[in-house]
């Protein structure tokens, strides 16, 4: 993998588990989940007018990913109240990257040479070994993250397909933030108004930081996906693992176990062989 693209997918990384910690710190995380994705539809509705637009061909595989998308950000906020962000942020991404390579290889033809094929198993691997301080915050959290792993799996092959024909990696994005903010959001102002307008005026500037974050994460890793097999692109970008397990040290005040510090250095390991591939 190229030194510029690796340097986008670290950056799509760091991105993503910044709005994820927005969001595990909140008081509403439901809430907080709609209005972090109200933010990113708001800033696709200024962009959109201004960009080249997505073919005709691709427009399938953006109604598809956004009702999968859906999905995963409502098992986001369900997970998070379940379980540290340290545990349940690594089992939610981590494992979807092996499904990914592995469904990947016949799907899309990204034929991973061998030494990527060790990155992306020693990322899992780290990652899976999370599971074993389950018992630490309980399980129901975790029985959400791993369905959620599924989702992100097939929306992410499904881009990884979408962005490809789309010649508009920029428009293509912005697209699937709108088409799963404004459902998100018309749900909020039909099922909970006072209640979710009252949460906005008063936590306005995350919504529109973690809205900025999502948005530029997944767009960089989608552009990432253009220049590089989606499979290297997916596990790489779960190194955010490692950011998030950071963040929740430093600002969440989690405790990192010993568990949780080597399944760290495994997932670097994965990393750093990646680059080589």
């Amino acid at each position: 993998m190229s030194l510029d693209v690796f340097a986008v997918v670290l950056l799509a990384a760091l991105l993503h588990a910044s709005w994820n910690a927005i969001v595990k710190g909140a008081s509403d995380k439901l809430l907080t989940t709609v209005l972090v994705a109200a933010g990113s539809a708001v800033i696709a509705i200024a962009a959109l007018p201004f960009l080249p637009q997505p073919t005709l061909e691709s427009w399938p595989y953006l109604g598809v990913s956004a009702i999968l998308q859906l999905g995963a950000y409502l098992l986001l906020a369900r997970a998070y109240r379940g379980a540290d962000m340290s545990q349940i942020y690594p089992l939610m991404r981590g494992t979807a990257p092996i499904l990914v390579a592995l469904a990947g290889t016949f799907a899309l033809g990204d034929h991973l040479p061998p030494i990527a094929w060790i990155g992306v198993v020693l990322i899992c691997a780290g990652v899976l070994s999370l599971a074993l301080g389950a018992r630490e915050t309980g399980m129901a959290g975790v029985r959400l993250a791993l369905p959620s792993a599924l989702v992100i799996a097939a929306y992410t092959l499904i881009d990884g397909v979408g962005v490809r024909l789309s010649q508009a990696a920029i428009a293509y994005n912005l697209w699937l933030c709108l088409l799963t903010g404004a459902p998100l959001l018309a749900w909020a102002l039909a099922r909970r108004r006072a209640e979710f307008l009252a949460y906005a005026r008063a936590n306005a500037f995350y919504g529109a930081v973690g809205g900025f974050g999502t948005l530029a994460a997944y767009g960089l890793a989608l552009w990432a996906m253009t220049k590089a097999p989606v499979a290297a692109v997916a596990a790489l970008r779960e190194t955010s693992i490692l950011f998030a397990a950071a963040i929740a040290a430093v600002f969440l005040r989690e405790r990192m176990t010993p568990v949780r510090i080597l399944a760290c250095v495994i997932i670097a390991a994965g990393a750093a062989v990646l680059r080589l591939a």
